[in-house]
């Protein structure tokens, strides 16, 4: 991670304080000796996305919230150097695209200072441009940086199809780089995205529970290879259960004793490793922005000690927490069921107290999908699932407080 900004951490500081959260602030953001009381804002790091060339903040804005009633906050945002936003049509209720959208078209000299991204829930080339044009007429923008597939997990939507309609949205100028988002099956998916040789960028879920995997180390260095940029998201590890142990406990207390919180250190841990270009994070209010900036700031690197409480604290909570496998207990049931959006969706109601989302999310199934829910037989799924999940009863927890 880049250091060229760490010299301007005072002003950072005096903000942080004059907002009441100076406490989110790591020791190594403290302020610096004799720095000039007129030094510019901070601005967080920049890495190279990919083989694109491109610098991207290491640190993005996760675009899931109404963006229209946080215009400030996305000012200050810019200011401090978060320059990749992230959005989609569904973020926010239906909000987000068009918030960014009013911020565009109240400051238009800033839009290329933002690297854009955002998604296309349709994935036949007709329902592409019909998704890009509305997207782009949304958020006043005359191109996106970087389109995604949203939410992917089977690689054969990378199809010749798919990758002639970007070939042709590229050179129309409504997109500069084009790649997809997933949340299951991310190995394979990276992998059979490095051996195609027109993927972009990916954003994937990524964190201190699965990150040192042998299969996602591969996945990551094979990308890597490619130069496909990656961008991590839903760092925080959090899963459909609800967590509080001796672990948790345990791992928030060293890391407050060494100055920051165990939250700060998940996106920390992510950070270390150079081959994910950008971490992308949910930031709805100036609290959390400021003290993700903070972690993104810090220059202590975790501990081996630090990395091995937090796997220690990974296994501990495993059997609550769906790491994405879907080709694994999916097929078991004969794809009867989406289980991995099942737990993702009760991971935001239990983990995120996002109860709404959760029930907009679940919604979303078919009805018919919903209705047979409490009947499906998940015996096979829990066999062969690796983190001991007890599916069936998630599910029918699922149904009672999301149906």
């Amino acid at each position: 991670m880049s250091e060229k900004n760490g010299c301007s951490r005072r002003n950072f500081f005096k903000i942080a304080t004059a907002l009441g959260a100076g406490s989110l602030l790591p020791s190594g953001a403290a302020l610096a000796e004799g720095e000039a009381e007129n030094s510019n804002p901070v601005k967080v790091p920049t890495r190279t996305f990919g083989k694109t060339g491109v610098k991207v903040s290491c640190l993005a804005l996760g675009g899931m919230f109404d963006t229209a009633t946080n215009q400030l906050l996305l000012k200050q945002a810019l200011r401090w150097g978060v320059t990749y936003w992230d959005t989609a049509p569904s973020y926010g209720n239906g909000n987000s695209e068009t918030g960014f959208g009013d911020f565009f078209k109240k400051y238009p000299e800033t839009r290329k200072e933002v690297f854009f991204v955002t998604k296309s829930e349709k994935f036949d080339p007709e329902g592409l441009s019909k998704s890009l044009d509305e997207s782009l007429q949304r958020t006043n923008a005359k191109y996106f940086d970087l389109f995604f597939l949203h939410g992917i997990k089977d690689p054969g939507l990378l199809n010749e199809q798919t990758r002639d309609w970007a070939k042709n949205a590229k050179a129309q100028g409504k997109i500069k780089l084009f790649g997809f988002s997933t949340h299951a099956n991310m190995e394979d998916m990276l992998l059979a995205a490095s051996k195609l040789g027109w993927i972009d960028g990916i954003m994937l879920r990524y964190d201190f529970r699965i990150m040192g995997t042998d299969k996602m180390r591969s996945a990551v260095d094979a990308c890597n290879k490619a130069g496909i940029g990656l961008t991590a998201m839903k760092t925080q590890g959090k899963g459909a259960v609800a967590v509080d142990s001796q672990a948790e406990l345990e791992l928030s207390s060293r890391f407050i004793k060494r100055g920051f919180t165990d939250a700060q250190a998940k996106l920390m841990a992510v950070w270390q490793e150079p081959k994910i270009s950008a971490l992308c994070s949910e930031m709805p209010n100036m609290t959390i922005l400021m003290s993700n900036i903070a972690a993104a700031l810090e220059r202590t690197k975790l501990t081996a000690g630090d990395l091995r409480l937090m796997d220690a604290f990974a296994r501990e909570s495993s059997p609550g927490y769906c790491p994405g496998c879907t080709s694994v207990c999916e097929t078991a049931i004969g794809h009867s069921a989406p289980v991995g959006d099942i737990m993702r969706f009760l991971m935001y109601f239990n983990s995120y107290g996002e109860a709404d989302r959760a029930r907009r999310c679940f919604a979303q199934i078919p009805q018919e999908t919903r209705d047979r829910l409490e009947t499906i037989d998940f015996s096979a799924a829990e066999r062969l699932c690796p983190q001991k999940i007890e599916i069936a009863k998630l599910v029918r927890q699922a149904v009672k407080t999301l149906g």
